[in-house]
């Protein structure tokens, strides 16, 4: 009763102060006064400036927020995962992909709601302290972000409070450039970035497009002619300056050069025609395409131009009861940190251990332990916590509590003699259901 006359409250001062999306009047002059911040570092601010921060309720949400920035688990692009956020329960859910310079990602978040919500979506670099570089608060409009760095990204995806809706997550990447030859594309690569050269003596700095002789070599950005000569590794050779970016464009082993320096070109310009001029004479015709950046030199151009990684796989998993207590029903089941990767480090989760089922993306859920752990298991090893697995018939007065811990809150009382109906077990406590107030838990030693 006390939690709910806080949240309450805490509505109240929400609407008051337009930090709710919808229902409450016109916007607060808070979100004026922080235009060069981030939608999810405004809204914090306007909790601390409102007091918000200082309930229950708004600590859980920063709280969360922090620990979605150590807690997130991997995935492989593309991914998509359906899950659900709950109103009296502030959670933030975050995901790791490894991204490469040149990459292209998009994450979109659409949301599933009686009333309207603002969701956070903020992309993270991960080297050192989590640094954002790209953030949004509408749903419904993907975030674009082309990768700067080879590092690892966390995307951190967190509803506003007092708001419950499900929600869809997708991420996919694309290239930053168009392909430098008409008609092919990255299948059409024979020699990557670092191959050896000349028995080892150097390293590849490009890669090889491989193509009939005469195949139109295009523009792969909007740029300006910088040069077009002759050399003798490269043979007849084009370099395009990028308009859009702080890098050349180098175009190698042409059999002709079809522009001027100081040529203007669009994006998908004939440049030139692919050959085998300079030392390709015997690889055949092809095109070498390499990407120079000031203070960096050069750098691999596959991520630039690889195909797209297509749309996710849709989700095949049962959700009508996302949110719910599940429980292992297979032997054993092993947590990932995601359907492809590696278990974590954790005990084996055994037959009728409680999981509280929070997404699913493919053929697995997202999981998590009642201590707050979680990771992905095979939809087939789980099913919902509603059937007893045993009648526990009290020898003694016993708390219930909502939760596993023995300083959670005690939420009744039963006497000797009183059955409870076992759902679950986790430890040393069973998840139980009671007539009078649904799950809880009963700890027996």
């Amino acid at each position: 009763m006390t939690h709910r006359i806080h949240a309450a409250k805490a509505f109240a001062l929400l609407c008051c102060l337009g930090l709710l999306s919808a229902g409450c009047g016109t916007s607060s002059p808070l979100r004026e006064a922080f235009r060069k911040t981030t939608p999810y570092e405004k809204y914090r601010q306007a909790l601390q400036n409102t007091r918000l921060d200082q309930t229950a309720l708004g600590q859980d949400w920063l709280a969360a927020g922090q620990r979605a920035l150590r807690d997130s688990l991997v995935v492989t692009i593309p991914f998509r995962e359906t899950g659900y956020f709950a109103a009296d329960n502030p959670v933030a859910y975050s995901y790791r992909v490894n991204a490469r310079r040149g990459e292209r990602l998009t994450v979109r978040v659409d949301v599933q709601s009686a009333k309207a919500v603002k969701v956070f979506v903020d992309v993270f670099e991960l080297e050192g302290a989590p640094k954002a570089v790209a953030s949004a608060d509408t749903v419904g409009t993907a975030i674009v972000y082309d990768v700067e760095n080879d590092l690892q990204h966390l995307i951190r995806v967190q509803p506003e409070l007092l708001r419950s809706g499900r929600y869809t997550l997708s991420i996919t990447s694309g290239p930053t450039l168009g392909f430098p030859v008409s008609g092919k594309n990255s299948s059409n690569i024979g020699s990557f970035w670092g191959a050896d050269r000349d028995g080892g003596v150097r390293r590849h700095e490009g890669i090889d497009v491989f193509a009939p002789r005469g195949t139109p070599a295009i523009a792969s950005a909007n740029g300006v002619v910088r040069d077009a000569g002759v050399n003798n590794l490269g043979g007849k050779v084009v370099w395009l300056a990028d308009e859009n970016r702080n890098q050349t464009l180098y175009y190698a082993h042409l059999d002709s050069q079809l522009v001027q320096p100081g040529q203007r070109v669009r994006l998908g310009d004939t440049l030139g025609l692919v050959g085998s001029t300079g030392n390709a004479a015997f690889a055949g015709p092809h095109l070498h395409f390499g990407i120079y950046r000031w203070n960096t030199g050069a750098i691999d151009p596959y991520p630039f131009v690889k195909k797209p990684s297509g749309e996710p796989a849709a989700v095949k998993a049962d959700l009508e009861n996302l949110g719910k207590w599940h429980r292992v029903s297979a032997k054993k089941a092993l947590l990932k940190a995601s359907p492809d990767g590696k278990p974590l480090d954790l005990p084996e989760a055994g037959r009728h251990t409680p999981l509280r089922l929070l997404g699913g993306t493919g053929n697995w859920y997202r999981v998590a332990l009642p201590d707050g752990t979680t990771g992905y298991l095979p939809a087939k090893q789980l099913e919902i916590a509603r059937t007893p697995i045993q009648k526990l018939n009290l020898k003694q007065e016993t708390s219930v509590t909502d939760q596993p811990q023995p300083s959670a809150a005690v939420v009744q009382t039963l006497g000797k003699g009183e059955i409870v109906a076992a759902l679950a077990r986790f430890g040393v406590y069973w998840l139980v259901e009671t007539p009078e107030n649904g799950k809880g838990w009963l700890r027996t030693d």
